[in-house]
């Protein structure tokens, strides 16, 4: 029944295909409703079971692109463990990118970066909120929406200058002593990340 199934179904999915292959949509702006020639073949090798759903039927459609740029920046910060900002609309957010600090204001163009160990600043006029993150990702939308993510992240303000410096002294230590590799990697990853809030502290 199974293989009956599969070439009928594969069968309709090649024809569907073949219609779209030059008109092909975004991911996102696939509608989640079922192709309808695809559950008449289902159900006739298997009346009994429900269509399978897609990844299109869980996708929620992509938010419209205005057609002025907006006056405000919405960020979406989050942690593994936490969501520190959530639809929270400032003014411009600058970024600590792999490639330098990256400043992000409204209609910004879409982009994916990888941050680095560095000082995350949100502005919301004149009162500025700095976190330092260790690494993670922002993902810049088309319609002035900032998703933060970031592995570990803590207000500069809560950090204690003598505990950062006792902690590269200690990895710097452990990186002279490194015996191999993976102690190398473990110090050499210490050194940065201290010394990154040291410089944000300093400067």
């Amino acid at each position: 029944m199974f293989k009956q199934a599969s070439r009928l179904l594969s069968r309709s999915v090649a024809v569907a295909s073949s219609k779209s292959a030059t008109t092909r949509a975004f991911s996102t702006e696939v509608p989640s409703t079922l192709d309808s020639t695809f559950v008449e073949s289902w159900k006739k090798v298997a009346p009994n079971m429900d269509p399978p759903q897609t990844p299109s039927a869980f996708m929620k459609p992509r938010p419209a692109t205005p057609s002025s740029i907006p006056t405000k920046l919405t960020v979406n910060f989050v942690l593994p463990y936490a969501s520190e900002l959530s639809g929270k609309e400032v003014d411009m957010v600058i970024i600590p990118a792999t490639t330098g600090q990256m400043g992000v204001l409204p209609g910004h163009v879409p982009t994916i970066a990888e941050l680095k160990p560095g000082i995350m600043s949100v502005h919301e006029g004149t009162d500025i909120k700095k976190y330092f993150l260790s690494s993670g990702f922002a993902l810049l939308h088309a319609n002035s929406v900032a998703d933060i993510i970031a592995v570990e992240a803590v207000p500069l303000d809560h950090i204690d200058p003598s505990q950062v410096q006792k902690g590269l002294a200690e990895f710097q230590q452990k990186l002279t002593s490194a015996t191999t590799d993976l102690e190398k990697a473990e110090a050499q990853i210490g050194v940065e990340v201290h010394s990154a809030i040291n410089a944000a502290l300093s400067g």
